[in-house]
């Protein structure tokens, strides 16, 4: 890291985001609303575009999927109105990524693309060396990183090569496995959706799951009764009382006693697949219901899996829809002196009502705040409440400051707020 007055530029921030998903674009936009100096870095939607397979669909409604701006202007709705998607359910991919890519064009224009290579605290600020040697300071921090720093691989499964066995989110193009046997282990809808694209695409696929695939009701969110919406309202990750709560009142899980919030996190970490996956996996997709891998051997350029019902599977490749599981100390991009000071449970920073870590200024959205804050944080549905109160605690932190010298240096953009049309 340099200093200031180096001949490596250090230009000022109050916020830095790093991560350009649905949390971190989203986050970005409150920022600039509030008129603080904004930077966010990283590939725009890369975990979408690189890391979920052709295909693929949302379980969520589009109106469950809406990105976050200050003003509201830049919803899914406007953006069926302005493009050639028409409504729908389920909504492909492939039209999220274009809504996120034209919601990121209006809200947040200033998105830099560069990685951030190491992120410290000096001085009571933030110092990030970015991966083409230019380097920032900022006031704070947001890390909005996607799921795939967090790809859960259960051992042993994680020390086979990764030609033969590999992370779901390492298989975005799954036309490669045609004509190849491919053993997908999981029963959730990652698991299930990979095997219907698989089985698309022309593979042979066994399906091993610990328990049997429990699918949802056939989603009758248009067609639902007045009374059957008292009973149980719509909500975003499903109908019902609690979950229209956590809609509208997202903070109050934070509130909750540690036993409560893990009670209620198992529930809604129970594995279902989507009613629309069935007709194109069962009788198509061979499903090990009940079973679990015993052991996975490389045999001739193979991989042969024995499963707990005594049959052994031979594959040319197992794909681990095995979820992800937080720990921060993957984040390579944070130094290990800034490591040290974030307090965490188990690898997952402790947080305040803010979404703030133990370290100030320093701010955890998405996936990694789901412990602390609940399940409508797993979602593109929770962005836009992790967005408002980040922004908030960022103004109230940086109005509480000198403003920085010097200047942001060139070829590095502030977004202020009237950047937002």
């Amino acid at each position: 890291m340099s200093i200031p007055g180096s001949s490596t530029s250090l230009a000022p921030y109050d916020a830095v985001v790093v991560g350009a998903g649905p949390y971190g674009l989203s986050t970005g936009a409150h920022l600039l609303g509030r008129g603080l100096r904004t930077a966010v870095f990283g590939k725009s939607l890369e975990l979408w575009r690189r890391h979920m397979p052709q295909g693929m669909m949302l379980r969520s409604h589009w109106w469950a999927t809406n990105l976050s701006d200050p003003g509201r202007k830049y919803g899914f709705e406007r953006f069926f109105r302005e493009s050639r998607y028409d409504k729908c359910y389920p909504v492909p991919r492939e039209a999220f990524i274009e809504y996120a890519r034209w919601f990121q064009e209006r809200a947040v224009p200033c998105v830099d693309e560069t990685y951030v290579g190491s992120i410290e605290r000096r001085d009571g600020h933030f110092l990030l060396a970015l991966e083409d040697g230019r380097e920032v300071r900022s006031t704070a921090v947001v890390m909005a990183l996607g799921l795939r720093y967090y790809a859960h691989r259960p051992e042993p499964h994680d020390r086979l090569p990764s030609e033969l066995v590999s992370h779901s989110s390492e298989n975005h193009d799954l036309g490669r496995f045609r004509g190849k046997v491919v053993v997908v282990i999981g029963g959730g809808q990652s698991a299930i959706e990979y095997a219907a694209l698989l089985h698309e695409a022309g593979a042979a696929v066994h399906v091993v799951a610990r328990r049997p695939v429990r699918w949802l009701e056939r989603d009758r969110a248009a067609e639902r009764t007045w009374r059957e919406k008292i009973l149980a309202p719509n909500a975003s990750i499903g109908p019902g009382w609690i979950n229209w709560m956590l809609d509208h009142c997202p903070y109050f899980f934070y509130r909750l006693a540690p036993e409560t919030k893990a009670r209620a996190l198992r529930v809604y970490y129970a594995a279902t697949a989507a009613q629309w996956l069935r007709d194109r996996v069962v009788g198509k997709a061979t499903l090990h219901e009940g079973q679990t891998v015993l052991k996975m051997e490389v045999v001739e350029g193979k991989v042969e899996a024995a499963i707990s019902d005594g049959e052994t599977l031979r594959a040319d490749h197992v794909i681990l829809a095995t979820g992800y599981k937080v720990d921060i100390g993957r984040l390579t991009m944070v130094h290990p002196s800034l490591r040290e000071e974030i307090r965490t449970d188990g690898g997952i920073p402790v947080l305040n009502r803010w979404f703030e870590s133990t370290v100030p200024g320093l701010y955890f959205v998405g996936l990694t705040s789901l412990p602390a804050f609940g399940p409508l944080f797993r979602f593109v549905a929770g962005c836009g409440a992790a967005a408002r109160r980040v922004a908030r605690a960022v103004a109230r932190r940086s109005a509480a400051r000198p403003a920085f010298l010097p200047r942001p240096a060139q070829g590095l953009s502030i977004g202020p707020a009237s950047t937002i049309d």
